[in-house]
């Protein structure tokens, strides 16, 4: 029998969360496409970071979160007890809002998951290094600086650095929250210069703040309010013809 390949890379199905008495997500179901980038949008607080931390379990180390629901990614429930965390995240990366490079070399900031994964060859680490630089659109801005500490880099390439910290255990997705919003605009448009270029081997899901920048580089768009996915969709049909009033009250400045 040929192997079965679901259709969406993840997929969530009636996802609610509560933190403590506070249901900070409500009957949220989402299919995220392979190799697009989806951007989640809506006002402060409305649940964007809450639902993308779901999709990489990252919301388990929380005290007091309940999940019920289902995340299926490539066909399997990540929330079943057999699942490996661990390995959730390794396929499933992240960056976050700040950029959080170790404060250690940038070549070991780039080198410390693989290692932690078993690759100890130190040729096989000079590549994945260089490769994941490359990626990150770093590689040469850096490849002079690879034992200065991380520490020394501008903001922008810090949130670069970290991107390529992700890519170098070969995650099949990686998510994003609010990856630009501590950076200036030059260092953003590098950054969505290289999301556009990520999503030809990645899919990438980004949280953003900025509706216009959901609007430059997202193929697939959710409006969130109030723990709730109000609308879902590709993006020029979010912008332009939203079916929800909320939805066109968000993009058209009425609210948020």
């Amino acid at each position: 029998m040929p192997e079965y390949v679901p259709k969406y890379i993840i997929e969530t199905e009636d996802i609610n969360l509560w933190y403590g008495d506070n249901h900070a997500l409500t009957d949220i179901n989402m299919q995220v496409q392979k190799n697009k980038v989806t951007a989640l949008i809506g006002p402060s607080g409305c649940g964007k970071s809450t639902l993308i931390r779901v999709l990489d379990r990252m919301n388990d180390i929380i005290e007091g979160c309940r999940i019920e629901g289902k995340v299926f990614f490539k066909g399997k429930n990540i929330y079943e007890s057999d699942v490996d965390v661990i390995e959730i995240r390794k396929r499933i990366g992240m960056i976050f809002q700040k950029p959080n490079p170790f404060p250690m070399s940038v070549y070991d900031n780039v080198a410390y998951g693989p290692g932690i994964h078993g690759a100890r060859d130190r040729e096989a680490l000079d590549e994945i290094v260089e490769r994941s630089l490359q990626l990150a659109a770093l590689w040469e801005e850096v490849e002079d600086r690879l034992d200065q500490s991380a520490i020394g880099l501008s903001g922008g390439q810090q949130q670069r650095l970290c991107i390529a910290r992700a890519l170098a255990v070969e995650p099949e997705v990686i998510l994003m929250d609010e990856p630009t919003s501590a950076l200036d605009p030059i260092a953003t448009s590098k950054i969505e210069d290289l999301i556009a270029d990520l999503k030809k081997q990645y899919t990438v899901i980004i949280v953003t703040h900025n509706m216009q920048q959901a609007a430059r580089i997202s193929d697939y768009t959710g409006f969130m309010y109030l723990g709730k996915l109000i609308e879902f969709g590709k993006t020029p049909q979010i912008f332009e013809k939203p079916t929800e009033e909320l939805t066109e009250n968000y993009i058209t400045g009425r609210f948020g």
